[in-house]
């Protein structure tokens, strides 16, 4: 019963009744995709969560967006399609019939969709990364710039619905734009279908951008460095490995030597042998005179007297005398 102009008050579980009741008529005459939530959040994706971060920040909808929420957790939302800038909906309100929703948003401008694509040149590695969200924090600033970045902004998009309610934007199509949140978080592709975008178009130019600048800084890199064939003439070493002497086995006492880049082994001599050889004078050089006594000839050693001890002595053999 209706009060001062007021419709009747329905309860949470009266209304959801009631959409349940409504979609599964809907369901045998025509093919519907109701919104239908999982948990208790709205929103659980990096996409779907910015895409309602987006219609609340604006002062436009921010005291309107909000009536739709109870809408979606209910299950009023009992149709809901996305195509290329359009949103068709169908939402159960107070009356049997469900009211019609269609909601515009125009097509990304070409200018912005050029500038977003260059500014996230090697930021993004895979498809996967962009529709998880798992990408940089940088990236997502410049999805969610106003006016200039993925999101739509109010003047971008217009709306509809066939409900008596002289507001511009009713509770339905507020329940309807949440709803798209929800796909969002099914089907993260659908963003990129409604702002006519095409995803491959915005990872490709990332990767080839990520790609091109890797080669540049390998090339810088290769370019202070020495090519081997350049070290071989430079230093008349074979760095293939062909001419390395062969490994030699058993006795470690075996090397192997270059003699002008010929390898020539043999064994090593012993150390006596080696320190006499090393003592004995080379071929063909004078071994140096060195100072020797006769035989038989042997030289006294002359003790030094200091000369006061001299002088006592000879003043004590002139007393005796």
């Amino acid at each position: 019963m209706a009060f001062c102009g007021y419709p009747k008050y329905v309860c949470v579980e009266e209304k959801k009744a009631r959409a349940e009741k409504k979609l599964s008529q809907l369901k045998k005459k025509q093919d519907v995709r109701p919104v239908i939530i999982q948990g208790s959040a709205i929103a659980r994706t990096w996409w779907a969560k910015s895409w309602n971060q987006n219609l609340e920040r604006y002062a436009d909808y921010g005291n309107r967006i909000g009536r739709g929420r109870s809408y979606v957790r209910h299950g009023a939302v009992l149709d809901l399609q996305i195509n290329a800038g359009e949103i068709k909906s169908l939402v159960q309100g107070s009356r049997a019939k469900p009211y019609a929703i269609l909601i515009k948003i125009k097509k990304m401008d070409k200018k912005i969709w050029e500038q977003i694509t260059s500014s996230c040149a090697g930021m993004l590695d895979s498809l996967q990364e962009l529709l998880t969200g798992n990408f940089p924090k940088a990236l997502g600033e410049i999805f969610m710039q106003r006016d200039s970045g993925l999101f739509p902004s109010p003047k971008e998009i217009s709306f509809a619905c066939s409900c008596p309610d002289w507001a511009s934007m009713c509770k339905h199509v507020a329940a309807a734009l949440y709803g798209v949140g929800v796909r969002l978080d099914e089907d993260p592709t659908l963003f990129f279908t409604l702002r006519g975008v095409d995803t491959k178009d915005l990872v490709s130019r990332t990767v080839s951008s990520k790609a091109e600048s890797l080669l540049e800084k390998a090339s810088r890199k290769s370019s202070r460095i020495i090519a081997e064939s350049d070290l071989s003439g430079l230093f008349g070493i074979d760095l293939t490995g062909s001419g390395s002497p062969p490994a030699v086995d058993g006795d470690p006492w075996k090397k192997s030597r270059l003699d002008d880049g010929e390898p020539k082994t043999g064994h090593r001599k012993s150390v006596k042998s080696r320190t006499r050889a090393d003592k004995s004078p080379a071929q063909g050089v004078k071994p140096e005179k060195t100072s020797s006594l006769k035989k038989g000839v042997v030289k006294k050693r002359v003790k030094k007297i200091p000369k006061a001890t001299a002088k006592k002595r000879t003043k004590g053999k002139e007393v005796k005398r």
